[in-house]
């Protein structure tokens, strides 16, 4: 559909022709690929995240790749247009994210403008409040503020981390200043569990970051578990929202849409779920917060032709996507497969193009990886549910990662 068929058809009623002069549709939005124009002084819109009295903007930048510490023009033009929260880790960007975020915190003069949230990762096994606590002061100090206004366990898949002694952790925290909120992210196939428990808690989780995208939707599990944490009073952040996989398949598939590219698509998919209050995106360039902060702007909603491409585009690549799941293709072994993290590795350096970042979180998992036979991978993928190429997937990080 070209410009003029698009205002014929929108001008027939007199609510959408208002959106028009709002978002600002103008010559240049014929190459809308290349140039998402914004009215100066529009904000994304916000919501309020759980029961907390933070109101985040549904669009949050995240900061997993590398910042320029002079002057990231990406964070603040992200900021000019209200996308005030930043989602930072202690290991994002090697290990330097903190340090490069800390001049932009400077510049923009008020830290109480800004909504920052960070995390820091620990293994099952050798976790303890003390060492969240030592980290937490490390990430502090790198940030160089007082405080952060949400902070995770990173990556956590094991209820242990719901125990009472690190629950009791975020309390005290929270008590002596040094965060706001208390939560964990959750990137695997349990993270139901996981959601469902820390609803049932009565307290002490008030934000969670959670993987959700359209190859999501629709999973009963995950279905409850949303619910039951957004009746709880849980603020709920979706993150790996593309549903990206590490190959070409989708392109293979008819997208059609003229009001949407398949990224803008997508990130509308989850903020349709009223449950969800920010989706948390990695955006490499000016052109990327242009494009996604449109979509959240823009108030026009998908077509049901838009969502069913959507659906379309999971079912036919679900045999490329690692939905996490590894209870089914680890069922009867005694290692761990790390299925999901050689998959996720190859998804930063296929899919993203950072092959950087992809050697660096290759290398927690290289030594288990080595160890795992052909005969091992062979039985995972025929356990897997959706037929993944578990042996393919190995292969190609061992080629790629030597």
């Amino acid at each position: 559909m070209n410009r003029r068929d698009f205002i014929e058809r929108t001008l027939k009623t007199v609510t959408t022709a208002s959106i028009l002069t709002k978002v600002g549709f103008s010559e240049e939005s014929e190459k809308k690929q290349s140039s998402w124009k914004i009215p100066p002084g529009t904000k994304v819109p916000t919501k309020k995240l759980g029961k907390t009295d933070i109101d985040t903007p549904i669009l949050i930048m995240g900061c997993c790749q590398n910042l320029d510490p002079v002057y990231d023009r990406r964070l603040h033009r992200a900021y000019e247009l209200g996308v005030n929260h930043l989602d930072t880790a202690q290991m994002y960007a090697e290990g330097q994210s903190h340090k490069t975020i800390a001049p932009f915190i400077k510049q923009i003069g008020d830290r109480k403008k800004l909504i920052i949230a960070s995390k820091v990762h620990q293994t099952e096994n050798n976790a303890s409040p003390e060492k969240f606590v030592e980290n937490i002061n490390s990430s502090l100090e790198e940030l160089e503020t007082d405080y952060l206004d949400i902070f995770y366990m990173h990556i956590v898949k094991h209820e242990r981390f719901l125990d009472k002694e690190f629950i009791e952790m975020g309390e005290k925290l929270k008590k002596e200043g040094k965060i706001r909120y208390f939560g964990f992210s959750a990137h695997h196939g349990n993270a139901h569990e996981l959601m469902m428990k820390a609803s049932k808690l009565g307290g002490g989780i008030d934000v969670i970051m959670f993987k959700y995208s359209f190859r999501e939707m629709g999973k009963d599990n995950l279905n409850r578990a949303i619910d039951a944490c957004a009746k709880a009073g849980i603020g709920l952040v979706a993150m790996k929202t593309l549903g990206s996989i590490p190959d070409d398949g989708e392109e293979l598939i008819p997208w059609t849409s003229k009001n949407f590219t398949k990224i803008q698509a997508k990130l509308k998919a989850v903020w349709e779920d009223e449950r969800i209050a920010g989706i948390a995106s990695q955006m490499g360039n000016v052109q990327h917060v242009h494009e996604n902060a449109y979509a959240a702007i823009t108030p026009m909603k998908l077509t049901e032709l838009e969502k069913q491409e959507l659906k379309n585009i999971a079912e036919k690549t679900q045999h490329l996507y690692c939905a996490g799941c590894n209870h089914h293709c680890e069922n009867g072994m005694q290692e761990e497969l790390h299925v999901q993290d050689v998959w996720r590795c190859l998804l930063y350096a296929k899919g993203y193009g950072d092959e950087k970042w992809a050697r660096y979180c290759y290398r927690d998992i290289e030594k288990y990886v080595k160890k795992l036979s052909v005969e091992h991978l062979q039985t995972a993928m025929q356990q897997c549910p959706y037929h993944l190429d578990i042996p393919r997937l190995f292969s190609s990080a061992k080629d790629m990662f030597r």
